[in-house]
């Protein structure tokens, strides 16, 4: 019997798993997107419950995991109810479930401890620095509806301000942007009902999709790019934040909402220092969940 660690990376808008033996990844998927905070409603516990069942049945029909770690978006350390309905799912101890912040998990697939900053967007925003002595100091991932500027949550969100007021001022002037059209199109239609069952009726990795939209027609539509740039700023700003604390170090962006646009990772390049050092790669965190799950095995 050979010892299989589960990896899992829940995000809002997607939550992906992978199974790692000793000689790497031996099979991966992805389920629905959810979040720790859904953990404080019934709705919400259920909604997880949900998501978990269809991860372990594709997990199961894989292979039986050892161990699992699990990076939860918004998951601050505290409660233990995610941790036990998966070990539910899975049919697993949950002593034998390691539930981390997802930010956590990303940061170690990028730097050993103290090596560099994490900037990471995704539906939200934040950046992270796991000290020498294993401690998580952060800057941002306030949630959505505070900040977590840069994030998909945040450019959709812009977009949708943007084209809403000018449809105050001029009514159907939507149909000379190539942004709004994108962005009705990924919606459904032009109608503010469609508009307002979009952003409040769903959750908001859904609405994070929405930056697929404004990102598409960047090239044709120079509102477009204007967010994509400030999307850039901001993301810049979570890294100067934790400069600022404890020092110039290597910047890495990483997460989805990053990828949409190459403007993004160039404006955030133009707004940091020029001797500070910035890469962008792809993070794939499911993949890192299962390396520590295999090696936390004893």
């Amino acid at each position: 019997m050979r010892d299989l660690g589960l990896g899992i990376d829940a995000g809002g808008t997607q939550t992906r798993w992978a199974l790692a033996d000793a000689a790497g990844i031996v099979a991966e998927g992805s389920v629905g997107g959810m979040s720790a905070t859904q953990m404080s409603s019934a709705a919400g516990r259920d909604a997880v419950r949900g998501v978990f069942a269809m991860l372990a049945s594709q997990v199961l029909s894989a292979g039986r995991p050892v161990r699992a770690c699990a990076g939860l978006t918004g998951f601050d350390g505290a409660g233990t109810q995610a941790t036990q309905l998966l070990a539910e799912a899975l049919k697993m101890a949950p002593a034998a479930i390691s539930m981390r912040n997802d930010v956590e998990i990303a940061y170690l697939d990028s730097f050993q401890p103290g090596e560099g900053y994490l900037v990471y967007a995704g539906t939200g925003s934040i950046a992270a620095w796991i000290d020498a002595d294993g401690a998580l100091h952060r800057a941002g991932g306030r949630g959505v509806t505070l900040d977590d500027g840069g994030g998909g949550f945040w450019i959709a969100r812009e977009a949708m301000r943007h084209i809403w007021r000018l449809e105050d001022e001029q009514p159907g002037v939507w149909r000379q942007s190539a942004m709004a059209r994108a962005v009705f199109a990924h919606i459904g239609g032009s109608d503010w009902s469609l508009s307002r069952q979009f952003i409040y009726g769903q959750d908001r990795g859904a609405i994070g999709t929405l930056a697929l939209a404004v990102a598409s027609s960047a090239d044709a539509d120079p509102v477009a790019r204007d967010i994509l740039e400030r999307a850039g700023a901001e993301l810049a700003r979570v890294a100067l934040a934790l400069v600022g604390r404890y020092g110039a170090r290597p910047v890495v962006l990483s997460g989805r909402a990053a990828q949409l646009h190459p403007l993004i990772a160039q404006s955030m390049r133009t707004a940091l220092p020029a001797a500070l050092a910035l890469t962008q790669r792809q993070t794939l965190a499911h993949h890192a969940a299962a390396r520590i799950a295999l090696h936390s095995h004893h």
